[in-house]
Order: structure tokens, then sequence, then C-alpha cells
């Protein structure tokens, strides 16, 4: 979404509108792929939330025309522990923590710089006073670092031992289960679909994008993304402030051979 195909305001363009309604017409699923919670894709697709596919929390949450196809809940022993390791963390960053569950985000810091940072990505999100309180499945835990994202990762290097550590944007760092990514998620949806990766184009603009870009023939690093996805990616995208992703899309529709797109 952000630095892929939201505008340089954070909005969804105009252009992908009618783009939505001409893929549809030709079999074409389209599914955003995000670190966001369901609610906050779906929000953003009011009109189209019940027919398209959403891989949320960073494929810990996928659900296809208002159906679950998957949900990876964490081990509650694990996220406890984990949330302790982040309070003796914050005595040295400030950073702040958002519990990711089915229903809805939860936090505990309710300052205006973390809570209003927070409620840009998560459109239910809930105020507790401990988390302990809370009851519900956990998909992920982020942690937003005023400093650095990959400082903070770094921070938690060896919970990369039994978890995932990844860094979503400059100051986000998600921590999820082992085996949940896009691009596990985007592989289940071309099962489903009967689709391969030869017929499937990923966009992709920061760390949290690699695996899927992995799934994808058609893989497409937007300009300005990190060097690791540039890497990554088959294929350049113009910028998503220049609609590189509707661009790029409607130059495969126009393409004789779109497998061979360059």
């Amino acid at each position: 979404m952000d630095g892929t195909l939201l505008d340089a305001d954070g909005r969804v363009p105009d252009a992908l509108w009618p783009l939505l309604e001409e893929l549809r017409a030709r079999d074409i699923h389209f599914a955003p792929a995000s670190g966001r919670q369901l609610a906050t894709l779906q929000e953003a697709f009011p009109d189209h939330r019940d027919e398209l596919v959403f891989i949320a929390e960073n494929g810990g949450y996928v659900v296809r025309a208002g159906e679950e196809v998957s949900s990876v809940a964490m081990d509650r022993a694990f996220v406890e522990a984990l949330l302790a390791r982040l309070t003796d963390l914050a005595a040295r960053e400030d950073l702040g923590v958002v519990l990711c569950g089915k229903e809805s985000a939860y936090i505990e810091r309710m300052d205006a710089a973390f809570a209003d940072e927070a409620a840009k990505y998560y459109a239910r999100l809930s105020h507790v006073s401990a988390f302990a309180e809370v009851d519900d499945q956990i998909l992920k835990v982020a942690v937003y670092a005023f400093s650095d994202g990959e400082r903070v990762a770094g921070a938690l290097a060896d919970v990369r031992e039994t978890h995932q550590v990844v860094v979503s944007g400059a100051h986000w760092v998600d921590v999820m289960n082992p085996g949940v990514n896009k691009g596990v998620a985007l592989t289940a949806l071309q099962r489903a679909l009967g689709v391969g990766p030869e017929n499937t184009a990923a966009f992709g603009d920061y760390l949290n994008d690699l695996e899927m870009l992995d799934a994808a023939h058609l893989s497409f690093a937007m300009a300005g993304a990190h060097p690791d996805v540039v890497d990554r990616a088959r294929f350049r995208a113009p910028s998503h402030t220049e609609e590189g992703v509707i661009t790029t899309i409607r130059g495969l529709l126009e393409a004789k051979d779109p497998a061979s797109f360059a």
C-alpha cells in the first residue's frame, strides 16, 4: 500500500476503480497485500470489500470475498515474553507497540505522537490499560521505532531463531510466526485459483515484500524501493506518486505476451 499503490497523500488513486472493473471482467484477481490489518484494507476498498482477496498482517490473515482463507495465531506465552522484552528495550529506544489481533489492534501507549501513527494503519484500534487484558487471537506484534526500524530489528536479532522479525517500513518492525509472509499467502492463493507464478504480477517497495516478489514471475520494484527489493525484483515500476502500479498493470493488459513483459 504505502510506497506502492497509494498516492502521495496516502489515498487509493481514483484511476484504480475503473481498472478493478476491467480486471474483474477479464477474470483477473486483484489482491491488496499489506502489513495492515484486515479492517484497514477493507476500509480502503469499501465498494469492493466483498469481492477482493485481502492479504492482511503480512500474510497472517487472508480473506477472499468476505470469507476467511487462513489465519495464523501466535502462541500466547511467546507474545507475553516478547512484550516483556520490548518493555526493556523501550528503556533505551523510543518505541510503541501494537498488539495485532484478529478482532482489533491494541495499544497501551496513548500519546499523540504514537497513537496518531498507529491509527494510520489500524482502522480498528483499541486502547487498553495493559496488554494482559486483551482476549483475542494475536496475529502479529508491530513495533513503531521513532529512531530507526532496522536498528530495533537488530536488537531483536535473536528472536529470528524462532520467529520472523521483518522491517516493514522505515520505522515499523513486525514480529510474526515462522513461515508467515506475503509470499506464502500468495502461493496459497495461486493454488486456490489455479494460477501459476508466470501469470502473477506483484509490486513491492519494502523488505516485507521480498517473499511475495519471489512468488511472482512478473515482480516489480517501485521507483524508490529499498535496495534489497530492487535487487530481488525482475522488473521496475514507476513511483507510487506517478500511479506506477496502475500504469504497469495497464501495460501488462496491453502486452501480447505479459510473461515476457519488460
